[in-house]
């Protein structure tokens, strides 16, 4: 658990959860979350299903369902929190809001973890306590970093969840041990089912505790360990191979050569998890060897030297190749050349071993190389590099090449490998150290740019080197950081700047450099593991070409009907829909099956079970009819509607999911079909899928695809919201590092109410939020404080003021109220709920609190209307404050989670809002008046001597300088023209006697352009009469000064560039001052000027 912020004084919070728990009782009491479809007695089963749904509107939420080998943590919890606000909010839109949540069990990590503790228990007896000393110290021992896949753009399968959670345990018991486990249960957790009984009820029971308006009558979990959920899926997979999107053919996997077979999850000793990874092999011709180099291959007979010779570089960036400086081999590894049918490939024997099972070489398992040749005799060879803009370039020595990954082949690339940058740098600085002639580095200053992005400029490579501050090549764990970080911007936010790509997005391009070099043989695509994996026979194994069941993603008619439901529907950013569209282009085919692990086996070939993302692709629509067919998360106890998972045939599925009239097969009776139709015709489509950014690649793709294969069409998905990863204090979640929470410990710390608060000011964009403890902690004094004020105010309303509201600042608060509580719907709608926080809740108290200060009495109406509106407003976030200040404070009947959004009573007034603003404006001008009055200057006494009567002027300026309008025609006429970025022309057409005063004014005017209505910024008549707004809040104005008694107040009303007004009470005329021109000239319209002088 993080350390993070120590609560001095609990009183107040426990004081709220006391509350919370009480309401969390009373809404299962009530059954708050338990929703159900109208009933086929109410309205006939003929109704179409949109006529139904516009007669009783609903919304329909999910989240990625969490897999069950943990408790939640504070990042499932952000997730969470945006299904509940949503659904929160549209309740109060009187619509049936549905929440379900199931427990993914599905694959292997599960059962990993438990055959783990079964052998481990076999090692150290079923207590785990006998581990030898040595393995103790052992463990003491940091592990060695375990190599990652290099491409960021491509979703890889996670290692196992077991090691993702190890830390620094190196036993699986360690591991159980760090999650709470006690130790004398940890045994029982090498039974994989018995995980299926431990984790879903604390899951159940920590939504709980957060206030979460889940319906857990239609949890459940997946794997056969729930017959209707397995026999659910047995049906996806079935209509979908019907359908041809299941096929069986080639794909890349995991092949153990020793072993003769595809090396799964469970038949390996390490290198659970991962899976094939693709590169571009890059053909870079040798076009003369170095003597040493050259020798050696002449006294080789077996070559044919009328054959090309080609170094194979590999890389995941080929959009990056027309930047090409030379190419890098190790002095230190030993090269094989072998035989690649009408050339030679220079590269590793692993790497051709990789080649050589996936048709990529003459003759299938034949690695041999033909001689070998150590690197250090390449160094100093003429090549040519497809792509680059260098005609000649040369190999050079690379001391970080590593013969484990990749070809042992590095081509370079400077402008956006830091990596790469670095070496060269360093070659340059220390050729005569490494053995070279200077001459065959390119000089960095002849670097051309290949990618331009906002945040790293034209050269990504070289700005993270020296932002990072990378003084060397061997510096590899600040290398290996920036290599990720340069990578993902490139990619995500990159633009071409050189080659036939200019000005396309890398995104785009990346794959067009790919196809077009692999076309001209320059290039071809090969797989190999995403890091190191060993057979249980010692093998270490490579990638294969082998047959498997495979889904056939990108299938073209298929991709066409996943890319127009996209385009459907809402998926709240443009980042988002981007993600979405990049996936779409490149995504293929994608493994059905496992032979390992937990799951429902493939129906027509049983030895496999169907993998973990692709059971989980519909199980939404599975929510809307599970709690009629079972009351248990295993399917154990037989439903309302007393349906035997055995009679959930082929036939059931296409009655209820595919309104197929066939009921044929079918032994149910029809009205409990019609029943379970409707629920889910009535719930269906899904309104919106909730789940983190990473998962848009793989989970949320795939959800599409499935949807459109099986569904039709006005089922399809109306929306998708990807959210960031959560930080912790601004960093980085890691039990590693102690910076981690779990659900139950965030609400334990800070209560559920200002838990969510925190979290709702998270963030909502797909950029990683963060989650502030000190935020929650000043969530919890802010809704204990406002607890007791509204006790306070509610138990006695006598000294509060009664009759019309008339009176200025109670007419501007009434309009002010009604202008947040729409800006606060409105960011609800738009799933913006840190803007709606800020607007409702932060916003909203600072209102009241700007009234309660501006009025000697309070309006009983309108306070009492803040109280209400100010929960109502608060719910969709913290439900259980709001539900206790709405039945006990205000003694309202039902509950917040049904009551009505607030919306305004009245049309919003802008004049008299614009009026308020104009007041609060000018007190602010009057105190920062008052701190330069008192401010003493150098060698000088103050303007204003605070113990002698003081006088207060206004200097209200009726009109704007004629400088100033003639500035705005200018500004307005080049604004519509586009023109305004060209100062030359502005200081044209500005005379020069004002261009000392226009300029400045000319940039104030570009800077509001950029953030405002271009109306708002040239039309500047006032929407109020300043004169009138004065006089309304003259006391306030009067008493804003922080420190000077006022004794004297004149307001005076001029015409810009007169030398008298008028007094704005007497009507008299009065001479402007005369010693303070600069501030007379500084008064416009809504801007008055401010004298403090001593009477």
């Amino acid at each position: 658990m993080s350390t993070g912020l120590v609560l001095e004084n609990t009183a107040r919070r426990d004081a709220l959860i006391a509350i919370e728990k009480k309401y969390q009782k009373i809404w299962a009491e009530e059954h708050q979350f338990e929703l159900d479809a109208p009933s086929i007695d109410d309205e006939p089963i003929t109704i179409d299903s949109e006529e139904l749904q516009k007669k009783y509107p609903k919304f329909m939420s999910s989240m990625a369902y969490p897999y069950m080998n943990g408790v939640l943590h504070a990042g499932h919890c952000f997730t969470l929190s945006k299904v509940e606000f949503s659904i929160g909010f549209e309740r109060m839109n009187g619509k049936k809001a549905l929440f379900p949540l199931g427990f993914h069990c599905t694959g292997m990590p599960i059962l990993a973890c438990a055959d783990k503790l079964k052998r481990e228990a076999e090692m150290f007896g079923k207590d785990y306590l006998n581990v030898p000393k040595e393995d103790e110290e052992e463990e003491a021992k940091p592990e060695a970093k375990k190599e990652e896949s290099e491409d960021v753009t491509r979703f890889k399968a996670k290692k196992s969840k077991a090691q993702a959670k190890k830390g620094r345990g190196k036993y699986q018991f360690e591991i159980m041990l760090q999650l709470g486990i006690p130790r004398e249960e940890v045994y029982n957790f090498a039974d994989a089912q018995h995980w299926l009984t431990y984790f879903p009820p604390l899951c159940q029971s920590d939504c709980t505790s957060f206030g979460a308006r889940i319906d857990w009558r239609r949890s459940f979990i997946t794997t056969d360990g729930n017959p209707y959920y397995d026999a659910f899926i047995k049906w996806q997979m079935i209509r979908m191979k019907e359908a041809g999107k299941i096929k069986f053919g080639e794909r890349n996997t995991i092949y153990s050569e020793k072993d003769g077979q595809a090396c799964m999850d469970h038949d390996r000793s390490s290198g659970e998890g991962v899976t094939p990874q693709e590169y571009v092999g890059i053909k870079i011709e040798a076009t003369e060897f170095a003597p040493e180099a050259k020798k050696i291959l002449e006294e080789a007979t077996e070559l044919d030297h009328s054959k090309k010779f080609y170094f194979v570089a590999a890389t995941l960036r080929p959009e990056t190749m027309y930047g090409q400086t030379c190419c890098f081999v190790s002095p230190k590894i030993e090269y094989g050349i072998f035989n690649a049918g009408d050339s030679y490939y220079i590269t590793t024997e692993r790497a051709f071993k990789n080649m050589s099972y996936q048709k990529l070489t003459p003759k299938r398992g034949d690695y041999k190389p033909i001689i070998k040749v150590l690197g250090k005799h390449f160094i100093g060879s003429k090549i040519h590099a497809p792509k680059s803009i260098f005609s000649e370039l040369r190999i050079l020595p690379m001391e970080t090449v590593i013969a484990t990954k990749g070809t042992g082949v590095v081509t370079c690339v400077p402008s956006n490998s830091p990596d790469d940058w670095m070496t060269t740098k360093d070659l340059i600085n220390k050729a005569e150290y490494h053995g070279i002639n200077p001459e065959w580095v390119i000089d960095i200053e002849k670097i051309v740019p290949i990618i331009h992005t906002e945040k790293y400029g034209d050269l990504t490579a070289k700005k993270l080197c020296e932002d990072m501050k990378i003084q060397s090549p061997k510096d590899t764990n600040l290398l290996s950081e920036a290599k990720k970080l340069a990578y993902k911007e490139d990619f995500y936010s990159g633009t071409m700047v050189y080659g036939d790509y200019k000005g396309m997005k890398v995104e785009d391009a990346k794959n067009k450099v790919k196809a077009e070099m692999i076309a001209a043989g320059e290039a071809f695509v090969y797989n190999e593991p995403e890091s190191q994996v060993i057979s249980r026979s010692g093998d270490e194994c490579i990638v294969s070409l082998e047959d498997q069941w495979f889904i056939d993603y990108g299938e073209e008619s298929w991709k066409k009907q996943a890319v127009e439901c996209l385009e459907g529907m809402q998926v709240f950013a443009p980042e988002v829909m981007n993600a979405f569209e990049g996936v779409l282009d490149w995504l293929k085919n994608w493994a059905v099956s496992r032979t390992y692990g937990l799951g429902t086996k493939l129906p027509w070939d049983p030895k496999y079970l169907v993998e973990s993302l692709s059971d989980s692709t519909i199980y939404q629509a599975f929510y809307t009819i599970a709690h009629l067919l079972f009351k248990d998360y295993y399917g154990k106890e037989i439903g309302p509607l007393g349906i035997k998972p055995e009679q959930l045939t082929l036939e059931f599925f296409d009655y209820v999911f595919q309104h197929s009239d066939n009921t044929d097969n079918i032994d149910i009776p029809l009205r409990s079909l019609q029943i379970l139709r409707r629920e889910f015709e009535y719930f269906y489509p899904l309104d919106v899928s909730i789940s983190g950014k990473d998962l848009i690649p793989n989970h949320l793709t795939f959800f599409i695809y499935t949807h459109v294969a099986l569904f039709p069409k006005k089922f399809w998905p109306k929306g998708i919201r990807a959210n960031g990863h959560l930080m912790l204090n601004n960093a980085k979640m890691s039990k590693s590092t102690g910076n981690f929470m779990t659900l139950e410990q965030t609400v334990e710390k800070f209560g559920a109410d200002a838990s969510r608060i925190a979290l709702a000011d998270a963030g909502d964009t797909i950029e990683d939020a963060n989650f502030d403890e000190s935020n929650a902690n000043a969530a919890i004094l802010r809704l204990y404080t406002l607890k007791e004020w509204a006790e306070t105010i509610v138990n006695d309303t006598s000294k509060l003021r009664t009759g019309p509201i008339t009176e200025f600042f109670d007419v501007a608060y009434e309009h002010e109220m009604n202008n947040l509580i729409e800006k606060t719907y409105h960011q609800y709608e738009l799933t913006n709920y840190k803007n709606a926080l800020k607007s409702g809740l932060f916003d909203y108290q600072a209102a009241r609190d700007y009234y309660r200060d501006a009025s000697v009495t309070m309006h009983k109406d309108l306070v009492l209307r803040y109280i209400e509106t100010q929960i109502l407003l608060l719910a969709p976030i913290a439900p259980h404050f709001a539900d206790y200040i709405y039945r006990e404070v205000l003694k309202k009947e039902g509950s917040v989670q049904n009551t009505p959004f607030p919306r305004a009573t009245k049309p919003i007034d802008k004049s008299i809002l614009a009026a308020l603003d104009y007041v609060k404006a000018l007190q602010r001008s009057i105190r920062e008046s008052e701190g330069q009055a008192l401010k003493k200057k150098k060698g000088k006494s103050a303007d204003v001597d605070a113990t002698k009567p003081v006088k207060l002027t206004l200097l209200i300026s009726e009109s704007f300088p004629e400088w100033q309008d003639k500035v705005i025609e200018i500004v307005s006429e080049m604004f519509a023209n586009q023109t305004l970025d060209d100062n030359k022309k502005i200081r044209e057409k500005i005379e020069p006697k004002e261009m000392k005063r226009a300029m400045p004014f000319v940039s104030l005017l570009k800077n509001r352009l950029a953030n405002e209505d271009p109306e708002t910024v040239f039309h500047r008549e006032l929407q109020f009469n300043e004169v009138d707004a004065v006089k309304a809040a003259l006391d306030k104005i009067k008493t804003a000064g922080q420190v000077l008694k006022i004794d004297e107040f004149v307001a005076v009303s001029f015409p810009n560039g007169s030398k008298v007004g008028k007094d704005i009470f007497t009507g008299a005329e009065v001479e402007l001052p005369t010693h303070a021109q600069r501030v007379i000239d500084n008064a416009i319209p809504g801007t008055p000027g401010v004298i403090f002088q001593n009477i």
